[in-house]
This record gives C-alpha cells, structure tokens and sequence, in this order.
C-alpha cells in the first residue's frame, strides 16, 4: 500500500526527514512515533501529499505521490494535528462541502456524508453547529472529513490530543473499526494508545527511523528476558537473599514501603519463574500480596531507543571533532 525509499526532506540547513525508507501493507495499522521535532508530521504532510520532498521516492496504492498528487489523494484521508474546521457551518454543510470538494459526485454525496457520520459517531448531530461542539465531537467531525470520499488509506496526526480519558477510549474504538476497511498510519504522543491498536510501530528520531516491529516484538527485544514482580510481607533482607537463590535469576531491585514491598526479577529470555516464587514463598512463610509477568512497556522501549541513539550521535560528534582537531 505505501512504499517509501530514501525519503528526504530540508528546510534550508536543517533535515527533518533524513533517508527514511519504509513499507506498509494493506490493511495493517501503523503507529508513528517520535519525539517532537523528530520528523513525523513533516513525513505524514509529505505522504499524504500537501508537502514536496527534497528527495527519494513515495508510492501510495502504486501511484508517486509526485508525479500523480490528484490521484493519489483520492486514495488517501488526512486528518492533521489541528483540524481546521468552519466553527459557523453546522456538521452536515460542513462534511457535504468537503465531499464536493474531494471529488464525490453529487448523487453520492447525500450517502457519504451519512456513512462518514455513521462511523464516526455523529449520526445524530448533523444538524449541530460545530463550534458548539465538544473538543472530542470536533476530533469526530475531522475524522468524518478524512472518511468522507471512502479513502484506501488513512492518515492521523494525533487524533486524540486534547482528548480526556474516556473520549480517547472511543476514539480508540473507533480507529480498530475502521481499521477493518482502510489502511491506518496513526501518529500520537501516547504510548499505550499504540500498544492496544497498532499491529506496527515505526520510532523516528532526528529525522530517522530506529525501530520498526510489532509493540511485542520490540518489547521482547529491547528486555531480551522476563520480568516477575511480586508483593510480599516479610524481611526485606530474607526476601533479597532468598530471591537471588531461584534459577536463571539474572538481576532483582525492590521499593521497600510501609509494609508490603515491591520486588522485579529479571530472568532468561523465556523464562517463566512464578512457579519457583510461588513455592518459595510458601516455604518461607512470606505474606504474598501480588505475583505476575511482567514485559517491557512501549513507553519502556520508546524513551530507550530514543536515549540510546542519542548517546551515540553524541559520540560520534565527539569522535568527529576530535579527528578534525
């Protein structure tokens, strides 16, 4: 569905999109994350047509997003960070003039505007004004817009922003269902939302892509073991020594608190020890509050990579000034 080679983007000295080169498949949900600055909008602007690139190549459904813009943004639905919307105009003007505007033909658009309204949530509020809107039916309203003329791919540069917890949720919704019909590329500052609708992630940092795989896979990755926390009752000396007594134990850290203590072990790739625990703590005779498996969390591997790279371009800056000195 996109097939991205090399892509490049400068704004006089400064690169923003610096040799990225990517696929996506049909039908798959992307999550694009990164830092601020580190390129994301300036890729999805590019993608989704209304921004040239100094450099390389960007297919969309087989079509270059430079030699065929028009057609290509019949395929696609683009929803920006800021929706700018027409506060005066009420929900059905609105999303019937974007229609007409992307090319749906009048005795299509009445349908349209009622099926993009339909999946998004507004079936009952074409006739509100959409200044009058809550932020959350607003962000519904911008999506209906990107929706509107059945696009084959969807862009979404944050779309829950501004959102509060339960908002978020049935934005959250919203994009698996539609994930059943279009190809997705979401962009968003929160982590978790990715983890829980994304099959994909894409971790772009100073203009380059770092990491791409599935949220499990990166997880696995980045830990390269297992994690069992527990919750116990019971002299923190006793417990730190014992622990270290199990199996495959490579490494374990605690928070002690008032009472119960909190203690993480780090075991082999693969490696499942809530058994061993188990059994050790009855033994022992501990208090036993809490006992599961732990993996990494994106947030985890995001602020990792994004740190570890950092390091190393900070290394090499140091390595180049010293051979130029």
């Amino acid at each position: 569905m996109i097939h991205v080679e090399h892509l490049t983007k400068r704004f006089s000295r400064n690169v923003a999109v610096d040799d990225v080169s990517f696929q996506v498949t049909r039908g798959e949900i992307v999550g694009f994350l990164g830092p601020n600055g580190a390129g994301k909008t300036t890729t999805m602007r590019i993608l989704s047509g209304y921004m040239p690139a100094t450099g390389g190549v960007v297919e969309i459904g087989g079509r270059n997003v430079f030699d065929e813009s028009l057609e290509v943004r019949k395929r696609i639905g683009y929803m920006p960070e800021n929706v700018p919307l027409y506060p005066e105009l009420r929900v059905n003007e609105y999303l019937r003039y974007r229609a007409r505007l992307k090319g749906v033909p009048r005795r299509q658009c009445r349908k349209r505007v009622d099926l993009a309204r339909e999946q998004c949530g507004l079936k009952d509020e074409g006739r509100r004004i959409i200044g009058q809107l809550s932020k959350g039916y607003r962000q519904r309203v911008g999506l209906a817009d990107a929706l509107v003329h059945d696009p084959e791919l969807l862009i979404l540069d944050e779309p829950t922003i501004g959102l509060d917890p339960e908002q978020i949720r049935q934005v959250r919704e919203l994009i698996r269902t539609l994930a059943e019909q279009h190809t997705i590329i979401l962009s968003t500052h929160i982590l978790p939302e990715v983890e829980m609708t994304c099959q994909r992630v894409l971790i772009i940092n100073k203009g380059r892509i770092i990491a791409s795989d599935s949220p499990a896979n990166l997880s696995d990755l980045m830990r390269g073991g297992t994690r069992v926390v527990i919750e116990v009752h019971a002299p923190h000396e006793e417990v730190f020594e014992q622990l270290h007594t199990l199996p495959h134990v490579q490494r374990v850290t605690y928070v002690l608190q008032d009472v119960w203590n909190r203690y993480d072990i780090e075991c082999g790739k693969d490696i499942d020890l809530r058994q061993n625990v188990f059994e050790l703590v009855v033994r022992r005779g501990w208090k036993l509050r809490e006992l599961k498996m732990e993996k990494s969390s994106l947030e985890e591997v995001f602020v990792t990579l994004i740190r570890d790279r950092d390091r190393q371009t900070a290394r090499e800056t140091r390595s180049a000034a010293g051979v130029g000195r």
